[in-house]
């Protein structure tokens, strides 16, 4: 094993706060660059426009019809980070074990902060399970992960999005009338997809990651398959490869190539599936000797990693260790020392004995905490340019005060509820992934 080179530590604390630092920037306090500067402003200030709002994702297309936010009453625009803090605080007292409060990883550190549990999407789905006891749940994260809530929290307990304006590009870009109609193209080359071989085996079972709505969950439950996460996506292949010749993985490629890559896979067996082109843009023949057929998706924050910044992070600090996440590309997983989920990353970190420079490749949030939690370390963020998930930062405290004093009122604000039809089969799909628990954790 390479022995990491010991660096000095940085002066002075870290401060976590994305928010800070794109003040800082607005105000010509830092030089640090940001893709943009409306950032800095408050995320009301899009609510009512088309689009998945600044950051990462300002350039990714967004469905029409898609859920906008109504306009947060002006006492909470206007308060300062401090009245927030305290108004969110006193909330959660009043309503005691009534609420639960989740936070995503890649929240913002002044909503964080308040969560009872941070993780990612897959400790967050196990911990929506494991509070029957709440009223409500507050999901600070996105869309998908909400619905995930309501399908596995009990059916009188209300899952609240604080901002509906949370979406995801990366979920919207497997829609479900796509996916359909792949399927129907998929048993014309096939044959029967219900129906096994002489092996056992099923021609194309559909694996779906936890990034996409609960109708996608759903078309997955009625067809044999299931969810994954990126902690759990190896175990799940596994899974799905005992029981199909071959795997439809959506709507994230590069996790899906990524995964099938480190288990063998070749990459002439992962063809692309467009969903804007007959046979996704490919000959039967090519599906017919497919493994994995991988949805034409992708993370607009881990797209923007690339293999010169880790060239750059070694020749700035020879010995850097560089971990990046699987919705990487391929070339720039490939070129990392590792690559694993937001909270392999997390346990890496907390797992190093020695100071030791870390360049980490995922949504900038995460790693601004993770230098804050570990000060004697040098943790840095693979991307110089400060530009966090859009619509991750979507979520304000602000906006989770809001939803909280409306309890506190006896109102429920931004229910997220999935209809009984697509229900059912998504918590099927949902338990098989909770059931696949990886063999070890690494």
């Amino acid at each position: 094993m390479t022995r990491l080179t010991l660096l000095p530590r940085p002066a002075g604390p870290v401060d976590p706060s994305v928010d800070h630092e794109l003040q800082a920037i607005v105000a010509g306090d830092s030089t640090t660059e940001t893709c943009t500067t409306d950032l800095a402003a408050g995320p009301w200030n899009f609510d009512t426009r088309p689009g998945y709002g600044p950051g990462s994702s300002m350039g990714d297309v967004i469905p029409v019809g898609a859920p906008r936010q109504g306009e947060l009453p002006r006492e909470y625009r206007e308060a300062s980070e401090d009245e927030l803090d305290s108004r969110i605080r006193a909330a959660k007292a009043a309503l005691g074990d009534r609420v639960v409060v989740l936070g995503h990883f890649y929240q913002r550190e002044e909503v964080v902060t308040h969560a009872d549990y941070v993780g990612d999407s897959f400790q967050l789905a196990n911990a929506a399970k494991a509070h029957p006891e709440a009223e409500a749940i507050v999901f600070c994260g996105v869309h998908f992960m909400a619905e995930t809530a309501d399908l596995l929290s009990g059916p009188d307990q209300a899952v609240i999005l604080p901002n509906l304006a949370a979406g995801c590009s990366m979920a919207d870009m497997a829609d479900i009338d796509q996916v359909e109609e792949c399927w129907e193209q998929l048993e014309e080359v096939y044959g029967d997809l219900d129906t096994p071989d002489a092996d056992g085996l099923v021609p194309v079972v559909p694996v779906t990651y936890m990034n996409s709505s609960a109708a996608i969950k759903g078309f997955v439950g009625r067809h044999g398959g299931i969810v994954c996460t990126s902690s759990n996506a190896q175990t799940v292949l596994e899974w799905a490869f005992a029981r199909g010749r071959r795997v439809l993985f959506f709507p994230d490629q590069h996790l899906g190539r990524n995964t099938a890559k480190a288990m063998g896979v070749p990459l002439e067996r992962m063809p692309m599936w467009n969903p804007l082109r007959p046979l996704g843009g490919n000959d039967a023949e090519a599906l017919t000797d497919a493994q994995v057929i991988l949805w034409h998706g992708f993370c607009s924050v881990h797209r923007r990693f690339t293999v010169d910044q880790i060239s750059q992070a070694r020749a700035a600090r020879p010995g850097v260790r560089v971990i990046v996440h699987p919705e990487c590309p391929m070339e720039v997983v490939d070129a990392a020392d590792e690559s694993g989920s937001t909270d392999h990353i997390r346990r890496a970190i907390e797992g190093a004995t020695e100071p030791t420079a870390f360049a980490i490749g995922t949504e900038i949030n995460l790693v601004r905490r993770l230098a804050a939690q570990h000060p004697q370390h040098e943790i840095t963020c693979l991307d110089p340019v400060v530009c966090p998930c859009s619509t991750m930062y979507r979520i304000h405290p602000g906006y989770l005060a809001w939803v909280l004093e409306e309890l506190v009122a006896g109102r429920v604000p931004n229910r997220i509820r999935v209809s009984d039809d697509v229900a059912e089969p998504a918590r099927i799909a949902l338990e098989r992934m909770l059931a696949a628990t990886p063999k070890a954790v690494g």
